[in-house]
């Protein structure tokens, strides 16, 4: 259980330093991309980044 949060919290971490430069490729402005500001606080949700990162990753492992 430790290691999987483990694995997590660096994948979060990982995600989050290469933000500015997956912005400047193109992920962050599809369509099912959500940014809004809430309580000064600006919130993103890449659902559609996300759905298109996991299929890459999902056609990479059935191709391995």
């Amino acid at each position: 259980m430790i290691r999987w949060l483990i694995v997590i919290f660096l994948a979060l971490l990982l995600v989050q330093g290469l933000s500015a430069w997956l912005e400047r490729v193109g992920l962050g402005r599809l369509p099912g991309d959500f940014r809004f500001r809430l309580f000064g606080r600006e919130i993103f949700l890449p659902i559609g980044s996300t759905v298109l990162l996991s299929l890459v990753a999902a056609l990479i492992a059935k191709v391995v």
